[in-house]
């Protein structure tokens, strides 16, 4: 069966449509993808809108969250097929740009930032790595593993390095087995409030 299209916001009626056709590729592509995890892909991405909506409480946040991975969805195929285990495809690069289409900086620059969030955090926090999870363990040295001393300093120095480690401090906590979540359409209203103006 051939899979949805991701939505191109420009090609869409309005942006209700092109809301509903995102969540829809969510649904399609990551309700039964664990991606390094032992919770689907779908399911890691509804956490995350959850828990930047109890703490963090904006629309721009919650988006971040819900969207960190679509990058991930992007290339489903080259991101399942074993022939790239061992490669790092940058889907953090990916799913910014592609989302800089439709959202506002304060969306896409977390989700730019969120794997080098985790280099930093690794290179600047105590334990950190001790609580991360094997996937993400795994994940690390792709990326690069923990940054050295003068790519803390430049990660410091971003305007989006606040956010960027909220959300990867969310990304980290979103992997619960068995948490009963609403459906991703709740949180249809944020993304639509998160869109640049037309």
């Amino acid at each position: 069966m051939a899979k949805t299209s991701v939505p191109r916001r420009s090609d869409c009626a309005d942006d209700g449509g092109f809301v509903e056709g995102l969540l829809a590729v969510l649904v399609e592509r990551g309700v039964d993808w664990c991606y390094d995890e032992e919770i689907s892909q779908l399911q890691h991405a509804v956490q995350s809108a959850l828990l930047a909506r109890s703490e963090q409480g904006t629309s721009v946040a919650v988006a971040a969250a819900l969207l960190h991975d679509i990058g991930h969805f992007l290339m489903a195929d080259a991101a399942q097929d074993e022939r790239n285990q061992d490669r790092d495809l940058r889907h953090e690069i990916v799913g910014a740009n592609w989302l800089s289409q439709a959202f506002v900086p304060e969306v896409t620059e977390p989700v730019r930032l969120h794997v080098p969030a985790k280099r930093y955090l690794c290179a600047t926090e105590t334990g950190y790595w001790d609580d991360l999870s094997e996937g993400s363990r795994i994940s690390l040295c792709k990326q690069g593993g923990p940054m050295k001393s003068t790519e803390v300093e430049a990660f410091a120095k971003l305007s989006a390095c606040d956010a960027a480690l909220e959300l990867r401090r969310i990304d980290d906590r979103a992997k619960v087995v068995g948490l009963a979540t609403p459906p991703v359409e709740d949180f249809a209203q944020d993304l639509l409030n998160a869109l640049i103006p037309r």
